[in-house]
């Protein structure tokens, strides 16, 4: 297989979903229906012949195994331990080691069993919290709740299920209520103004807005409405979860098996798999993020170039999203909300507008407004920008993605693309170039291949081993060096696949610097997707498909990509400095290790002094030095899960964090002295294209409040000068 896949998530909790697909396909609600004990023989079947016979490293199936995936799947039918009863536990736990005994019986006891269970505790979770919201809160009682649900037990008996329902219901209304006497109040606050110049895009400046004060009302007339709020919110969620079908019940059971193989093998039912292949197809429109499901909310893994969310600066990688409106609607609480319908209440129709409530990764709380539109592809192109300094120009280029001919409509891809920009950035006169990588999930091997070559003489670019133990080593055999002046790379923590194996290639022939993050994303592993039905000829009969890994990449060098990633030349502080990320933070991730190395010859680049002199002026940098304090400040906080339900001490707490958030709003004032400039033949298109210039100048704005870039320049300018 020629792709590499962006670091591909779990189907049933966490699997990659862009908000820019049909309206029809989202409004699909599967049926209830009943268990076809055949057909579920016969898909387990197929599942375990594809993993054995296909996986890059397929575990034993034993007691092991079977306690592994016995300890994932009760985690992901309740992961926050509101359903079942620790009694429930204790008869289910007869199956903890008996599950590898299922797998190869073609038997779904546990599956089975555990259903009827839910189902049942699902029911009586209604009433209890229907009863508790019915009663107002006292916020004067001094009392607290823990939701380190990882740590936290099974309730013993159903009084102690609705002490725990009482508590995190509290915390929900108390959490409304502060968001209520904060609007009640009135704020200054940002908001987006938007021009349509045309049909097809809108340009969006931010202006300061004042809002005036609502009418206020009592704490007692503020806690109902909060009260009423979070009834509708549950009343909703549970709409949903008894709108799941089996089969998608049944797909969490059975991804609980497949993951205990590695974090990107996986099962897709007959809808899903229709789900990911619109996902996958480029045609874009809604607000421009892929999600996941994190605990009970949605967490923000990627903001999609040119999308609405990226033009809005707001939204960022790590967000939580807590709560949605409807334009000037009601917020609607999305805890325990299933990600599917999470995604139908934030996509929409262009020109409609939607706000999220989301937990920044400080912890502070922000309502972002967002216009729906449809995403420009052309951001997701190669780009590049003249860096004018004092001692010259400099270039950069920026790829989101190394995509390829079979994912665009006009048969455009990253390497001819890339190769065209360092032409027209020669023709300026550049004396360096930066690749930015940043954000870049990856992409088409063979354009990575081909890409690398660019930059070095003929020789091997990656190894890739597959399961039965056969090496294969991919090169570039073009001698023509497209640049070979001063290089410099940057990545940071989500830079993955491709960008991993561009870096690695680039780092091994000690051709450039890489600038950035500790280490890149770490996911050296590609994946096949195979669809079942190709295995039997059935009609009326549609078993899905399953994403399993089955290859391995290694650097030239001999070592893997897999856990460790590429790790910086030159680390530059940032916002995860001190938080595992990427796939090192993966459970049953495949392990790092090493092969023989290619027969490669790296050049005699001495980058040592450069490498020194940019060390120190990260060191006196005070803008590195307030980022590595808020990256420390975020580590601290990442663990507190400890929340005083006392509305005095809650408010408290909540002020002292925006207070100390307040310091590091300083870090998006930032601006340096360089200046960025498009290259002659986009300033033509100018012209007759106002909305490429506006863009352009779009993204030469947020370069100017760019640190990285700024070292980026020094560490070029540094190895120019050694010329």
């Amino acid at each position: 297989m020629n792709a590499i896949w962006l670091f591909m998530k779990r189907n049933y909790k966490i699997i990659l979903i862009v908000l820019a697909i049909s309206a029809a396909l989202w409004s699909f609600m599967p049926k209830k229906e009943k268990a076809d004990p055949e057909k579920e023989a016969l898909l387990m079947e197929l599942l375990t012949y594809v993993i054995k016979n296909g996986h890059y490293a397929p575990s034993e199936i034993n007691n092991e195994f079977s306690a592994k995936v016995y300890k994932e799947y009760i985690k992901a039918i309740d992961p926050n331990k509101r359903f079942l009863l620790q009694t429930d536990i204790d008869e289910l736990n007869q199956y903890e080691f008996l599950i590898d005994d299922f797998i190869l019986a073609r038997r779904f006891d546990l599956f089975d069993k555990s259903y009827q269970i839910l189902q049942k505790r699902m029911k009586e979770s209604q009433a209890i919290y229907k009863e508790i919201l019915s009663q107002p809160f006292d916020f004067n009682v001094k009392e607290e709740i823990n939701t380190d649900f990882d740590k936290m037990p099974f309730a013993k008996d159903e009084a102690a299920l609705k002490e725990r329902w009482r508590k995190q219901l509290k915390l929900n209304v108390l959490s409304n209520i502060e968001d209520k006497i904060k609007l009640q109040e009135g704020q200054d606050v940002e908001e987006e103004s938007f021009e349509e110049p045309n049909e097809e895009i809108k340009i969006t400046e931010k202006k300061t807005v004042k809002k005036e004060p609502v009418e206020k009302k009592s704490m007692q007339e503020l806690e109902k409405e909060a009260r009423e709020s979070t009834l509708k919110s549950l009343n909703e969620y549970f709409e949903a979860i008894e709108e799941i079908s089996r089969t998608e019940w049944l797909s969490i059971y059975i991804n609980s098996i497949l993951e205990q193989f590695d974090p990107h093998t996986s099962y897709f039912a007959p809808e899903d798999k229709e789900k990911f292949d619109v996902s996958m197809s480029g045609s874009m429109e809604g607000i421009g993020a892929q999600l996941r499901k994190k605990n009970d909310y949605t967490e923000i893994t990627e903001i999609i170039p040119g999308g609405p969310a990226w033009k809005g600066k707001e939204l960022e990688n790590g967000d939580v999203i807590m709560k949605v409106a409807q334009g000037n609607e009601e917020p609607v609480d999305i805890a325990g909300m299933r990600l599917e319908n999470v995604v139908k209440m934030i996509k929409g129709k262009k020109n409609t507008e939607v706000r999220l409530t989301v937990k920044k990764v400080d912890g502070t709380i922000k309502v972002i407004s967002i216009m729906r539109d449809k995403f420009e592809l052309e951001e997701t192109y190669a780009k590049s920008v003249i860096i004018d300094t004092k001692d010259g120009k400099y270039g950069m280029i920026q790829l989101p993605k190394f995509y390829i001919d079979f994912e665009t409509k006009d048969n455009r891809n990253a390497f001819t693309d890339v190769a065209k920009e360092i032409e027209y950035l020669k023709q300026q006169n550049v004396k360096g170039i930066i690749m930015d990588l940043r954000n870049n999930g990856g992409g088409s091997l063979q354009t990575v291949v081909d890409m690398v070559g660019l930059f070095i003489e003929q020789g091997p670019v990656v190894q890739v081993k597959s399961q039965k133990g056969a090496r294969n080593v991919l090169f570039d055999k073009d001698q023509k060096v497209q640049w070979d002046g001063p290089l410099v790379v940057l990545i940071n923590n989500y830079s993955a696949s491709a960008s991993e194996i561009f870096a690695a290639a680039i780092q091994d022939y000690n051709r450039g610097l890489i600038l950035g993050s500790k280490h890149s994303f770490g996911k050296g592993t590609v994946q096949n997707m195979f669809d079942l039905n190709s295995l039997l000829k059935l009609d009326n009969v549609d078993l899905g498909a399953i994403k399993f890994t089955s290859q391995k990449f290694y650097r030239v060098n001999g070592g893997s990509t897999q856990l460790k990633g590429v790790e910086s030349d030159i680390v530059l502080p940032d916002r995860f400095s001190h938080i595992d990320t990427g796939e090192r933070d993966r459970e049953n991730a495949m392990p790092w290790d090493k092969i023989e190395k290619a027969n490669y010859k790296p050049l005699a680049n001495n980058f040592k002094k450069v490498i020194e002199n940019s060390n120190k002026r990260v060191l006196n940098n005070s803008q590195f030095r307030l980022i590595d304090e808020n990256a420390q400040w975020i580590s601290q906080r990442k663990d507190e899960n400890v929340f005083s339900l006392n509305y005095d001490d809650f408010t408290k707490k909540s002020k002292e964090i925006e207070e100390k958030a307040k310091k590091f709003k300083a870090l998006k004032d930032y601006k340096n002295s360089l200046k960025f400039t498009s290259l002659p033949y986009e300033e033509a298109l100018f012209a007759n294209d106002s909305i490429l210039k506006r863009k352009r100048d779009r993204w030469h704005e947020g370069l100017n409040n760019d640190v990285y870039v700024e070292e980026a320049v020094n560490v070029l300018q540094e190895i120019t000068s050694k010329k």
